[in-house]
């Protein structure tokens, strides 16, 4: 029996074997490539919390700073939180800020890098998660209607399937 994924008409999906079952995908016969990806969310809130992050002056401290290093180690960690994904060695994870004063929000941008036999998409957007959730828990005193929102991959490249960029 064969760890190789087994796509059909009826299930593209690689991570589930010819008879249904889930397994981990075989990527031992994938070649070795430079691979990159890119998610974006935003968390939006009240113009006051806004104003706090902006400041420094929120109760816990620098609240992006520090939602900068959660989703840092959220990727790291990605292999632990999604069952089927792959340990990665990541070569470099960035996770930027852009603080939307009009829109009383604040837009996250997870970049993932390695040079490995699968993709680091999961990887970009649990950084991006994290970051955001980060966000939450840190001025969820002051603002529990905040919404995390629009999590998604903006490109990938590397790979057999090579570059995809939203549109």
């Amino acid at each position: 029996m064969t760890d190789t994924p087994k796509t059909t008409a009826s299930s593209p999906l690689t991570h589930f074997d010819a008879q249904g079952q889930a397994h981990m995908v075989d990527v031992s016969a994938k070649a070795s490539t430079h691979r990159v990806a890119v998610a974006e969310g935003r968390i939006s809130m009240l113009p006051s919390t806004l104003a706090l992050i902006q400041s420094g002056t929120a109760k816990k401290g620098d609240v992006l700073g520090i939602a900068r290093i959660a989703g840092i180690q959220g990727a790291k960690k990605t292999s632990d939180l999604i069952p089927l994904c792959h340990p990665i060695a990541l070569t470099r994870v960035a996770v930027e800020f852009e603080v939307d004063e009009s829109g009383n929000s604040v837009l996250c941008r997870a970049t993932a890098e390695c040079t490995g036999q699968t993709g680091v998409e999961m990887e970009a957007l649990t950084a991006c998660s994290v970051a955001l959730l980060t966000i939450y828990d840190m001025c969820k005193a002051v603002d529990r209607g905040m919404t995390i929102g629009g999590v998604r991959l903006l490109e990938k490249k590397g790979g057999k399937s090579g570059v995809y960029s939203a549109t």
